[in-house]
């Protein structure tokens, strides 16, 4: 099976040197690789191509955020699964892809087919000290009644089939913040597709990212979250919203278990 990472990267040179090694390091070798860069100024690229042996292609112009560079990756993938690695972040572990496409490979979704999308568990980690988890983030099987919750998987952790992305389009480019979570709405309200939690850590994210830095950026976030929940036809989506942060609490409860 074959599993293509997206990368998105923008004067990213602190960190691309370990996203990279976490990919090329993986024990699954059919994998695509494609980097999409916003045209960084700085040795971003140089990085990148000095590390270059399992890059199969490389996107650099400039572009109007993550997710306009997330939807120039998908077009490109020729990947049976479409997953992404932000620039900042690492696999959790060396297997991490062998085990999402054996999960991929065998029955194991809600209704006993193989699954249209998959995601597991995210923790996310010191800047500067990757062992040092910060919040946990625990995931749980699906069920329709979790959206009403505020419920949403980790994105980083989310690997679709392509024909999904073929079904739904590609991420609304115009909403800066929440343009993940209109997405999964929009995935996991289809009623037609399977979905599969794999009980383990796939992704560790670096704190201090575009989800999680500044209060500016946190505000902004809320705001496009009620937006997109009103635009999805959610019931009462401030009550919704209300449940979605309080879920993050639960997060950090979780890590001290």
């Amino acid at each position: 099976m074959k599993i293509t990472i997206i990368t998105v990267t923008f004067n990213s040179r602190q960190f691309i040197t370990d996203a990279l090694e976490s990919i090329q390091s993986q024990t699954h070798v059919d994998l695509e690789h494609i980097i999409v860069d916003g045209a960084s100024t700085d040795n971003t690229l140089k990085l990148i191509k000095r590390a270059s042996k399992r890059v199969d292609s490389i996107i650099s112009e400039p572009d109007q955020g993550i997710y306009d560079a997330l939807n120039k990756g998908i077009m490109r993938a020729t990947g049976d699964v479409i997953g992404l690695l932000h620039s900042d972040d690492m696999f959790a572990s060396l297997n991490t892809l062998q085990d999402i496409a054996k999960v991929f490979s065998t029955s194991s979704s809600e209704n006993g087919s193989s699954p249209d999308v998959l995601y597991g568990d995210l923790v996310y980690v010191d800047r500067n000290d990757t062992n040092k988890v910060v919040r946990y983030w625990k995931s749980e099987a699906f069920k329709r009644s979790l959206l009403n919750k505020g419920w949403m998987p980790p994105h980083p952790t989310l690997f679709m089939r392509r024909k999904v992305y073929e079904k739904h389009g590609l991420y609304n480019a115009s909403i800066k913040c929440a343009a993940d979570y209109d997405y999964i709405l929009r995935v996991f309200s289809d009623k037609t597709l399977t979905f599969s939690y794999l009980p383990e850590v796939i992704t560790k994210m670096r704190v201090g990212g575009v989800s999680t830095g500044g209060i500016k950026n946190l505000i902004n976030k809320r705001k496009e979250d009620y937006w997109v929940l009103k635009n999805n036809k959610m019931p009462f989506p401030l009550w919704i919203l209300f449940l979605k942060n309080i879920l993050k609490v639960h997060q950090l409860i979780y890590l001290k278990r």
